[in-house]
């Protein structure tokens, strides 16, 4: 797939849950949240069986050859990229200061750090913060949207989907004018986060008695939690597309 193809790629994904449906479910397994479970619950099964398959198995190997130093260096490396995504997001939403941290720990680990292998910042006690385009749509009043199970990337919302694009567009690695290099490196970044979840995912796989309404569940829980910054209000009625809470804010 040539990068220009990725700025299409959230809205196909919807097309494809729009035009499968929301299938039958029975009654106590609805969730006003997820009229899409038929096909989300598809995808999620394909995602898994793609994970134990192929993912797991390469972050496994990778964990196993690369030495602890080497790996917090190149998770450091892809944090650190991940600050200019997060700065443009905090001005986005005139979280100036925030932006300012951002902006504060890419200057520092980039070049004290050696290009963020090294996470000075954080070792001075600079906070990170990490917003997306999907917090930013969350933040002027956009709401999650149908929960929706993107292929191979896994839980999302309708909102999240559409904010993955803004993500992918400001990403840096995006800009690469070499296809391979930019794969290459899209690859190395997304093992070495799965290698990060191999415990947790062996122990979710433990105690989940329905993994997909585990994640579902968890995914929306930490995504309101990120909007609105660890503070969501105390009650808030689900809105598919439209949070007067979050504007009031």
């Amino acid at each position: 797939m040539h990068k220009a193809q990725l700025r299409t790629l959230p809205l196909l994904l919807l097309t494809v849950a729009l035009a499968v449906g929301c299938g039958t479910i029975p009654v106590e397994q609805r969730d006003p949240r997820d009229p899409w479970q038929a096909y989300n619950r598809a995808m999620f099964k394909f995602n898994t069986d793609f994970d134990n398959a192929f993912f797991k198995p390469a972050a496994q190997g990778y964990q196993a050859i690369t030495p602890q130093p080497i790996d917090q260096g190149i998770s450091n490396f892809f944090n650190n990229l991940a600050d200019i995504t997060s700065a443009v997001n905090n001005a986005l939403q005139f979280k100036l200061s925030r932006a300012g941290s951002d902006v504060g720990r890419l200057v520092i680990n980039t070049t004290v750090g050696l290009v963020g292998f090294i996470d000075v910042a954080s070792n001075m006690g600079i906070p990170s913060y990490k917003e997306d385009f999907g917090q930013t749509l969350g933040y002027w009043g956009i709401g999650d949207g149908p929960y929706f199970v993107m292929p191979i990337l896994g839980p999302s919302s309708v909102r999240d989907t559409v904010g993955f694009a803004g993500d992918i567009i400001v990403d840096p690695l995006f800009n690469l004018n070499e296809d391979e290099i930019y794969w290459g490196l899209a690859v190395l970044r997304a093992i070495d986060a799965r290698a990060e979840f191999l415990e947790s995912g062996d122990l979710m796989d433990e105690a989940a008695l329905d993994r997909y309404v585990f994640v579902r569940d968890a995914y929306l829980q930490r995504r309101r939690n990120l909007v609105h910054d660890g503070n969501p209000p105390a009650d808030e009625d689900y809105d598919l597309f439209w949070d007067e809470d979050a504007i009031e804010q």
